[in-house]
């Protein structure tokens, strides 16, 4: 008897992703019958999953305890993510309801090398330069920035991304000091990182970078006491959650000047705006429009991530996940509550 192929309900689904989902499900031989939905998963949308045996999530796919009570009663066995957070999952609801797997770990160069690209677009303004040329201005009065060389980094997560990271600064000649509960003596012997406190940290760091997961006590760490402590005219780079800052903060610090200049590939209420097309709408955030509106902040839309080794690996990943949860091995990736 032949076993029933395992459906798997895909939300807010771009077609990117199915280009590397749909090579990777042939490629490894899975064979899942993948429905591939626009739609973000939501209660509204949930009616979609019947008849399937795993949704499979995005970020900005949220499940609360109403909802995990619907996917088990649809018979759901597996929320796969394929991300690495898992914040817009209530895992206490799951417990022992629906099993959780995510994919900690893709391409921490992806994340590094962009927080780098960040930090020099930043400081040397090529993103505004690229729009004066493309007016014929070829002006270079107010696009002046400055030697990273000797300059002092701080690193405020310095797991697998902030390890790299690590890498790419030391190459600079920057120096380099670092914020995390748990020390990694390599990067202090390999790159002379010194590690601090957070408040000693921000005291002495001209640019400071955020790789640190969002947990209770990472949310709003950048805040108004937190600011009030860097140095005058500080770079604030964040490539981690949106969440780690408070932007009213940011914002504040930034018409004061004492925060020269912030990157943001995240926001914290990114999820109603970011990976979609609103240049025919507008938007209606007064906090997201304000920022948008400082010369010497750069946004972008959540990409650090987005390399094709990246993709091809949360794809690989994923259906990996999938696959050991059917076969009754044990789940390496898996949320636990």
């Amino acid at each position: 008897m032949i076993a029933p192929k395992i459906k798997i309900a895909f939300f807010d689904s771009k077609s990117y992703e199915e280009d590397f989902f749909k090579a990777a499900n042939t490629r490894l031989n899975f064979n899942f019958h993948i429905d591939y939905f626009k739609e973000r998963f939501t209660i509204q949308t949930i009616k979609l999953v019947f008849s399937h045996n795993v949704i499979c999530l995005f970020c900005n796919d949220f499940v609360n305890k109403e909802m995990i009570d619907t996917l088990c009663e649809y018979g759901v066995k597996l929320i796969a993510l394929r991300t690495a957070g898992y914040n817009n999952v209530d895992i206490k609801a799951a417990h022992k309801k629906i099993r959780i797997v995510r994919v900690p770990e893709y391409s921490p160069h992806a994340i590094a090398e962009y927080t780098i690209a960040l930090l020099l677009a930043l400081n040397r303004k090529t993103h505004r330069a690229y729009y004066r040329t493309r007016d014929n201005n070829f002006s270079i009065n107010g696009l002046m920035g400055f030697d990273l060389y000797k300059k002092t980094v701080g690193v405020i997560g310095t797991g697998r991304i902030g390890s790299v990271l690590t890498q790419l600064l030391h190459g600079f000649g920057t120096d380099i000091v670092a914020y995390d509960k748990v020390l990694n003596k390599e990067i202090v012997d390999r790159f002379a990182v010194k590690y601090l406190s957070l408040d000693e940290l921000f005291v002495q760091a001209d640019i400071i970078s955020l790789n640190c997961p969002l947990t209770p006590e990472t949310f709003h760490m950048i805040n108004e006491e937190s600011i009030r402590k860097m140095k005058n005219g500080v770079y604030l780079i964040n490539t981690g959650r949106g969440k780690l800052i408070d932007t009213k903060a940011l914002i504040a610090g930034l018409k004061s000047k004492k925060i020269a200049g912030a990157a943001l590939d995240v926001y914290e209420e990114e999820s109603e705006y970011f990976f979609e097309d609103f240049s025919a709408r507008g938007i209606d955030d007064d906090i997201l429009a304000r920022l948008l509106t400082f010369h010497n902040v750069l946004i972008t839309s959540h990409q650090a991530f987005f390399t094709t080794e990246a993709m091809r690996e949360i794809a690989q990943t994923t259906l990996h996940n999938i696959s050991d949860f059917f076969a009754g091995k044990d789940l390496k990736n898996e949320v636990h509550y």
